[in-house]
């Protein structure tokens, strides 16, 4: 690893910009963005992948090997990443860095506290909810229906044994009440700092959002509260973003951590913005599948934001395609080219949705080195057929030079293709036609169903004026449906609208599909399990 003032200096960032955090990582400060405000902006790659398997599809990977090929060529290349969630690093996969030679570094310190900002971003969302605790103990001047608090608290880890939990029990410690808690990446103040300007507009958000209603039904905001201050207090240093590198040396910004399926999946507004100050192409990512994270992106992030993305990478993998075809997960290293094509539906679905928004797009076939050649030149061959262009990713086993094929294709794109950008849904439509708009453009769905809860409450965010909101929709990332088990590119399926809130603040709706889970659970062998901290203090098992 290079020092961090020399990668800020490689990016053309002095060091009185930085607030050293140790010799490896920093933080960016304000004054890098006046400094930088009229340089032109960047051109801006988002790269996302199919529905994800178990066996694991590398869209970071491929984020971090293609910013290392584009440096490799020379061009001013900067990545935006977002930042590893312990409940998951903990939980399922492990580390979220990367991988071989095409990781970011210092690793254990990203997936594990980094810098502070998922601790940060924890300990705000909880003083917003010992504040309303507190207001209704200390007489309830505003009114606060306990019935109808809908602000739960915030872990960063993985326990489904606190998604529904009882507060208040024994004397002298508050009014009984059921509540719970989330992971902090689905917490509504992760979206408010990954979607605010600055500073200032963070505040903003922060006051406007929606904890309860009162007796009365009218809503209380925690500037109602007086929570914003104390919050925004906690978060001054998490709102700035963080410098790391590559192997390679190359600046990556990391900041902000939201889930894709419960929440809009992309890393800060600030960070990118940032890097397009810095970098000539900013290689992006949105987490999940294309028809959640990307259509978040697009829909929410790029409208907020005023962001204009130039072209979309495509993640793939002959596994993924494999398992959308019907192989079991156990089965996946076995040749099968049937199923292969059976499951090319879901990639051609997947590219039918990214060019719906108006972007080129290039796909990625990430290579593992027990692929079959015979299954390879299927995928090559369906993505040539239609008129899409694909390149093969090895950056994995060869890092820069692995992505050097789909570095220069994505540069032609970039110089040959321009964007015509535009959101999928006007801002004007109801909030349900929004969601039929995705259901049944995006997932291929027919029509939406709703619970009578969820139907009553996006009438009622109407009339108090939040309409013209996107909406955020939470599913399972495994199918275009609302149900895991319905692989590939499913047809003419109904979607459940279980529950619905309003995230003020960040500046959207969630809508929960089916058995959405705000709060994941440890699997049967949770990752933590195969870790050991060894005696000279490094980490085994982690990345």
């Amino acid at each position: 690893m290079k020092p961090i003032i020399e990668v800020a200096a490689r990016a053309g960032i002095d060091e009185e910009h930085l607030e050293l955090y140790g010799k490896y990582k920093a933080k960016l400060n304000p004054s890098l963005t006046e400094e930088r405000k009229h340089r032109p902006n960047g051109k801006l790659v988002l790269v996302t992948a199919v529905n994800p398997t178990p066996a694991g599809e590398g869209k970071t990977l491929t984020t971090i090997g293609l910013t290392q090929a584009l440096q490799a060529l020379d061009v001013n290349a900067v990545a935006a990443l977002r930042e590893p969630s312990l409940g998951p690093c903990f939980g399922m996969k492990g580390g979220a860095t990367g991988g071989g030679k095409a990781q970011i570094v210092p690793a254990e310190d990203i997936n594990l506290h980094f810098t502070g900002d998922l601790h940060a971003i924890s300990s705000a969302h909880n003083l917003l909810s010992a504040l309303i605790d507190n207001h209704i103990y200390q007489g309830n001047a505003l009114r606060l229906d306990p019935k109808k608090v809908v602000w739960k608290r915030a872990v960063d880890m993985n326990d489904r044994g606190l998604r529904s939990i009882v507060t208040g029990l024994g004397a002298g410690n508050g009014l009984p009440q059921e509540s719970g808690f989330l992971i902090t990446s689905a917490s509504e103040v992760m979206a408010v700092l990954c979607l605010s300007e600055n500073a200032a507009d963070l505040k903003k958000r922060l006051e406007r959002m929606v904890v309860g209603y009162t007796f009365e039904g009218e809503a209380v905001t925690a500037a109602m509260l007086d929570a914003a201050e104390g919050m925004a207090i906690l978060l001054k240093d998490a709102i700035k973003p963080n410098l790391v590198q590559t192997l390679d040396g190359t600046p990556v910004i990391v900041h902000g951590g939201p889930f894709a399926n419960i929440a809009h999946g992309c890393s800060s507004v600030i960070g990118t913005k940032t890097a397009l100050k810095l970098g000539d192409v900013v290689v992006t990512e949105a987490g999940f599948g294309a028809e959640l994270g990307a259509e978040k992106f697009f829909d929410i992030k790029c409208r907020q934001a005023s962001l204009r993305p130039d072209a979309a990478v495509l993640v793939v993998t002959a596994k993924a395609l494999k398992y959308n075809g019907g192989v079991p997960a156990k089965e996946l290293g076995e040749e099968n080219t049937r199923a292969l094509a059976a499951g090319m539906d879901n990639l051609k679905r997947h590219l039918r949705n990214l060019q719906a928004f108006g972007v080129p797009v290039l796909v990625a076939v990430n290579h593992f080195a027990a692929d079959h050649e015979s299954e390879l030149r299927l995928i090559f061959d369906a993505c040539r057929e239609l008129g899409v262009a694909a390149e093969l990713s090895d950056v994995w086993a060869e890092g820069a030079a692995g992505g050097a094929a789909l570095a220069r294709s994505l540069m032609r794109i970039l110089e040959e293709k321009p964007s015509r950008y535009a959101p999928l849904y006007e801002a004007s439509l109801s909030l349900k036609d929004k969601i039929k708009t995705i259901v049944t453009r995006l997932y291929g769905g027919s029509d939406v169903s709703y619970a009578p809860a969820a139907s009553k409450a996006l009438a009622d965010f109407e009339r108090r004026g939040f309409g013209e909101l996107p909406v955020c929709m939470a599913k399972t990332p495994y199918s275009f449906s609302d149900r895991a088990s319905l692989l590939g590119a499913p047809e003419g399926f109904t979607v459940s609208v279980s529950r619905v809130s309003l995230s003020a603040g960040a500046g959207f709706v969630v809508v929960e599909t089916g058995n959405a889970m705000t709060m994941p659970g440890l699997p049967k062998v949770p990752a933590a399990s195969r870790m050991r901290l060894e005696t000279d203090g490094t980490i085994e098992g982690l990345l």
